[in-house]
């Protein structure tokens, strides 16, 4: 049995800290989702993929995961499309939040327990806005909104290491007033401007909530004043992720609001930031119709998780190569039916040194090189021409089933494409006999075989790796 010793990047601390939930084996994660004004875009894709085969390795290793995802279905963006197409902003809101959902269906993200969106917990927003007015944390803005003044909290900037905008931040969302205290508060309830303007009531007066603290309120609800992982992309360190902070922890008074802060590299195309403007914009709907999700799910995660990615077109041409090696392995092993069994130690160290890699900070790069390194050792001893032997049926069969395991957290092999083949013994048998005329140069024999046992419903495939054997009845 394997023995587990998780570490990961914590964006807090700037180091690997070993993963210990506040609850034992019981995980609380959160994930800020996307704001539902327009289709999701493989930017989006890059960080949910990763949280999602994440959560699904948390799992595979023992832990009990409740991960949670909002939902932005109300805010400035979502109001300034809805008046450009003329629709009412939650009805805007719903169709891309429909869209978005499909998405993640057609990519195989499926470990999000909740999504939650933000215009069902008004109340709890409201309820947060009111306890950091009470406290001091926050103050009015006549005509304009209630603002948190950061200067009333002293450990603002301490997940960025800063308090002040930079380049690679998400700017889209600040609040703009010339009657803020201090440049960096930003609002926690914006009063109802127009009429047609979505508002609820609350003791402030008429209007919605600000960007920030759907987020604190959502998890507040959900895991209390203190959960144990934070993600999202790495725009949202600052200020999203640092305004989250001095909310909680100045409600709650208990430090730390979470535990483990991760965040996503950046994904940029032909070495650009998206952008419609400049004609680069990828949403996951085109790219799904030129591509699998087995091809996007490899791409973006035989990459390091916090390093950035630059998308093209030449780099879809590796990713199908290797998924092709992996299908035309998988395939292959199938056919073996040895009573030796040469290989255990080999099989055994995959998976030793495979966990491991992902025992490191979820080291995919790495975790793929071992894997990738385990078939070509397995294709070398197969295509030994002394070794008519091959795998026994026990080893080809762990083989098959721990992919299997290895396809349940990343979602990166389209097993109905491989289905697993009962070869019967008399077929097995001319598949070997075959095998050696061809290592012989009999051709001739090797190849009335060859119709022996598509007579049989089965076909033989060779392959600079060996042979593949397809069901053919």
């Amino acid at each position: 049995m394997i023995t587990h010793n998780l570490k990961i990047y914590n964006t807090l601390s700037g180091k690997k800290e070993k993963l210990k939930p506040i609850k034992g084996r019981k995980i609380t994660i959160f994930v800020c989702g996307v704001t539902v004004f327009d289709f999701p875009h493989i930017g989006h894709a890059r960080t949910y993929i990763f949280f999602d085969s994440f959560v699904k390795y948390l799992k595979q290793i023992g832990f009990n995961v409740f991960y949670l995802q909002n939902i932005t279905n109300l805010d400035d963006k979502i109001i300034a499309r809805a008046r450009e197409k003329r629709v009412e902003p939650k009805n805007l809101a719903l169709a891309f939040e429909k869209e978005y959902l499909k998405a993640m269906k057609d990519l195989s993200i499926n470990s999000v327990a909740k999504y939650a969106r933000a215009t069902s917990y008004i109340k709890e927003i409201i309820s947060q806005a009111k306890r950091l007015t009470d406290k001091g944390y926050a103050y009015k803005i006549d005509g304009d909104g209630i603002y948190y003044d950061i200067s009333k909290f002293k450990n603002y900037g301490k997940l960025s290491g800063r308090t002040v905008l930079a380049a690679e931040d998400s700017v889209s969302r600040i609040d703009y007033s010339k009657d803020k205290k201090n440049r960096g508060d930003f609002c926690l309830w914006k009063f109802k401007q127009e009429e047609a303007e979505p508002s609820w009531s609350s003791p402030f007066g008429k209007g919605r909530p600000g960007w920030h603290i759907e987020d604190t309120a959502i998890t507040e609800k959900f895991f209390g004043s203190q959960y144990d992982i934070h993600g999202g992309g790495r725009d949202l360190i600052f200020p999203h992720h640092e305004a989250e902070i001095s909310q909680m922890e100045a409600i709650s008074g208990k430090k730390p609001f979470v535990k483990y802060w991760m965040h996503t590299g950046f994904l940029t195309v032909n070495g650009q930031k998206m952008s419609k403007s400049i004609g680069n914009f990828i949403t996951i709907s085109d790219f799904l119709k030129r591509y699998s999700s087995q091809q996007l799910r490899f791409l973006l995660m035989k990459n390091l998780w916090r390093s950035p990615i630059n998308y093209s077109e030449s780099i879809m041409i590796e990713v199908r190569l290797s998924l092709e090696k992996i299908e035309e392995f998988l395939q292959k092993i199938q056919i073996q039916n040895s009573k030796s069994q040469k290989n255990s130690k080999l099989i055994k160290d995959f998976k030793i040194n495979f966990y491991k890699e992902l025992d490191d900070d979820f080291n995919t790069p790495k975790a793929f090189a071992v894997m990738f390194e385990f078939i070509k050792r397995i294709n070398e001893f197969l295509e030994k021409e002394e070794c008519s032997v091959g795998l026994s049926k026990k080893e080809a069969d762990e083989i098959y089933n721990f992919f299997e395991k290895i396809n349940n957290i990343f979602g990166i092999i389209d097993f109905k494409k491989i289905k697993k083949l009962t070869i019967p013994l008399e077929v097995k048998k001319l598949i070997n006999a075959r095998k050696k005329y061809r290592n012989e140069q009999n051709w001739q024999k090797a190849d009335e075989i060859r119709i022996e046992i598509e007579k049989q419903g089965y076909l033989v495939e060779d392959t600079k790796t060996g042979q593949i054997i397809k069901n053919i009845k």
